[in-house]
């Protein structure tokens, strides 16, 4: 796997996991923080899996298809329950949390 090929994945897994720390954070400053709990714990899983599957990527990991598809598995759970939110951090977060998984999809079935 050429990890020049998968950059715009790589890139979108960074802007994400960017996005998901961010809302996370902002969340910990909303009024009632007990009502976030669900988004907080989903962003920072997100943003876990992927700068994990941006690093697999980048150095050409024979299991970065696989890390990828589980990506998306977790960025749609956690844009699922952004969505659910009507702050502007939350929208912007299920944005990027689309965004990374249509390349992670797209990575994971160029893997195939």
């Amino acid at each position: 796997m050429d990890s020049e090929q998968y950059q715009a994945c790589i890139d979108e897994c960074n802007a994400c996991a960017a996005a998901c720390n961010y809302c996370a954070a902002a969340c910990l400053q909303e009024e009632n923080v007990a009502e976030m709990r669900e988004c907080i714990r989903l962003d920072l899983d997100c943003a876990g899996i992927c700068l994990l599957a941006a690093s697999y990527m980048a150095r050409g990991s024979d299991f970065a298809a696989d890390i990828c598809a589980f990506c998306l598995d977790v960025c749609e759970a956690c844009a699922d329950e952004c969505e659910r939110h009507a702050m502007d951090h939350c929208r912007e977060c299920a944005a990027a949390c689309r965004s990374c998984a249509d390349e992670c999809r797209r990575m994971s079935d160029d893997a195939d």
